[in-house]
């Protein structure tokens, strides 16, 4: 939950050039590089991240399948989607986000174990994730 009206939590999400960058936990994201647009529907990014001691590079492509609700990063490849769902609480007053990631995980033993790892490492960097928008939008006075 998120103490603000969703349309400033969904403009902070995706506006990759004035927000976004300043959401995402540093710890992690070691870089969010805008390669084109910036704004919504049709941006692409690179995104380096750090998790567990391994840097790994994404490159992305945002769509709004609901614009002011939904917004999908894509990852170019087809290894990855991750959703940010941005629905109203407290009667419009707050917002409830929910962000969540599904990873093509390879097959067998090693792909189990994979998927397990990854839910509960993007689970721990999406909770952050979430308390930073919530901190963004309250401490800056930001109007997104």
């Amino acid at each position: 939950m998120i103490p603000a009206v969703p349309s400033r939590v969904y403009a902070v999400i995706a506006d990759y050039r004035r927000h976004h960058p300043h959401i995402v936990p540093p710890d992690y994201f070691r870089k969010v590089e805008v390669v084109a647009g910036g704004v919504g529907a049709g941006t692409r990014i690179h995104v380096e991240m750090r998790v567990m001691g391994t840097t790994r590079s994404f490159d992305h492509v945002v769509t709004e399948p609901e614009p002011g609700r939904l917004l999908v990063e894509s990852d170019v490849d087809g290894s990855s989607v991750t959703t940010f769902t941005v629905d109203p609480a407290d009667g419009g007053q707050a917002t409830h986000l929910t962000i969540a990631t599904e990873v093509v995980a390879r097959p067998g033993i090693s792909g189990a174990l994979e998927r397990r790892l990854s839910s509960w490492v993007l689970g721990r960097i999406y909770r952050e994730q979430i308390a930073r928008v919530a901190k963004y939008l309250e401490g800056s006075g930001e109007k997104a």
